[in-house]
């Protein structure tokens, strides 16, 4: 999972990057990178960290131009400690290009074979977005045939891209002296939006706060298969390039990544959490009468909207039990010391007077692994109340993501071949209630716009929850080798979260 964004306007777009950036730095902490172009030439600054520490004033003042692009990074395939893997990547060759990539290539192993005994071109890294930009080139250098580019051009290579591709792919690149290419792939799996201000600038990115908070107005979302190429005078023009798209975004999106005040697809992140936590209410009340529960504890962050509603329905009162540490950082070994995991007791601390004698129903959005859950509950406990109840707004998690969240392997998965009583067993708690699966789908589904659009809303990528991938290529054979790619994580950097995504607050 990561942030991207792109930017054309009238004045200097370094600023408007890095503060769209950090609108974004939910969705990536590990690398942040920008670009920016002056006529032909390119300007790049990338390297591990989160935005603010990776841009100094220096930084800013050596990215001139109006017209560029940014990522922030949370590595979901490669070399998570690799500089070289940071985006934005870069090709010389045609015309020079740089892209920025938020999603996962399913087949990036095979393709990766392709651009070396067919295409001719070479990657230098194991990351599955520099296997994408040389598709990209191939393909764009094909369009034209060593005659000036064209429009046309573009969305032909585009239209040859799809073709190739499998996966997940919101793509925003720059080719020098052109402008802006965005596209997204036919099931529209992972977000895209596009807006702009009073100035005629224009800005895509991958949620919609991103342009709010920058000064933009939303305009629309792209498109699943469509391209949208904004000139150098400002000028956008679009094409559907996928003759069979349809709209499938992933649900965790709504569950779990993106932020609340963000609307991606036209659905409400916010008001799809509510909906969750309306439909979890019918849930609690048939598992705990609303009689044996004495306060409703969200899990910071993005449980708050679907505990506040459950609250609501069941009329118990709503408490904050737990503080969050928003500056925890990594953990430094010094010699001769032993390693030492991160503890959820480092991010999460109790207000021991919200759980002292009563019984606590805790509120997730999701349960992954289990292992936070599990030292929750036990702090709650240790708190001094005297039930513990858990409810997660999502279903069970039990299969591998593959579409750009770092899920773990199923066999990570603590819902994964287990009972819901065997997992309340493994967490410790007195009662385990989860999201029905076709619930949360009509929840969510529910947030959506009545009127269609052009691309009208199909479905949602579920994988995780239902083991359905939309893309029609995974199998148990490309998730083990998909899995053989994952980031390596260092003891050091062991993240005891349910997932190793970033955190919210940051």
């Amino acid at each position: 999972m990561c942030g991207i964004v792109g930017v054309f306007s009238n004045a200097p777009v370094n600023q408007l990057l890095y503060d769209a950036m950090l609108l974004l730095q939910h969705r990536g902490q590990d690398a942040a990178g920008i670009v920016t172009m002056l006529e032909r030439k390119f300007f790049m600054h990338k390297a591990k960290g989160m935005v603010r520490d990776v841009f100094r004033t220096r930084n800013m003042r050596a990215l001139p131009g109006t017209t560029g692009l940014g990522q922030v990074r949370y590595p979901t395939a490669g070399n998570a400690y690799s500089e070289e893997e940071a985006q934005p990547f870069y090709v010389n060759a045609p015309f020079g290009i740089v892209l920025v990539h938020n999603g996962n290539l399913t087949n990036a192993h095979a393709l990766r074979a392709e651009l070396f005994s067919t295409d001719h071109r070479h990657t230098n890294t194991e990351s599955d977005s520099e296997v994408l930009l040389n598709v990209l080139a191939h393909e764009i250098e094909r369009a034209t045939r060593g005659v000036p580019l064209h429009i046309q051009d573009i969305f032909t290579a585009v239209e040859a891209v799809h073709r190739r591709l499998r996966g997940s792919y919101a793509v925003i690149s720059m080719i020098a002296g052109h402008g802006l290419l965005v596209f997204r792939d036919p099931y529209g799996i992972r977000p895209m939006c596009l807006g702009r201000n009073a100035d005629g600038g224009v800005m895509v990115a991958s949620e919609s706060v991103a342009l709010e908070g920058s000064g933009f107005t939303f305009e629309r979302d792209v498109l699943p298969g469509e391209a949208v190429f904004i000139d150098l005078q400002g000028q956008v023009h679009a094409r559907q390039c996928a003759p069979d798209a349809s709209l499938h975004p992933c649900i965790f999106e709504f569950v779990y990544l993106a932020r609340p005040d963000s609307t991606l697809d036209g659905i409400s992140v916010y008001q799809a959490r509510l909906n969750l936590g309306e439909t979890l209410a019918q849930r609690v009340v048939s598992t705990v009468p609303p009689s044996e529960i004495d306060v409703i504890v969200p899990i910071p962050e993005s449980s708050r909207p679907s505990a506040t509603q459950l609250a609501h329905l069941l009329g118990v009162p709503y408490r904050e039990g737990f503080v969050k540490n928003r500056y925890v950082g990594r953990t430094f070994i010094m010699p001769g010391q032993a390693v030492r995991k991160k503890s959820v007791r480092q991010k999460l601390n109790v207000i021991a007077s919200e759980f002292k004698d009563r019984n606590v129903l805790l509120v997730d959005d999701s349960i992954v692994r289990g292992t936070t859950s599990r030292e929750i509950v036990q702090m709650a406990r240790d708190a001094g109340a005297r039930k513990v109840y858990m409810a997660s707004a999502a279903p069970p998690v039990r299969f591998p993501n593959v579409y750009g969240i770092d899920m773990p392997t199923k066999d990570e998965l603590v819902a994964h071949g287990r009972t819901i009583e065997e997992i309340r067993q493994i967490i410790g708690c007195d009662a385990l209630i989860y999201q029905d699966v076709d619930a949360m789908k009509r929840a969510v589904m529910k947030a959506a716009p009545k009127t269609a659009g052009a691309v009208p809303l199909g479905g949602f990528e579920a994988s995780c929850f239902d083991g359905v991938y939309v893309t029609g290529d995974i199998d148990t054979e490309a998730i083990t080798r998909m899995n053989g790619n994952r980031p390596r994580i260092e003891e050091t950097d062991i993240d005891s979260s349910r997932l190793t995504l970033p955190n919210h607050t940051e």
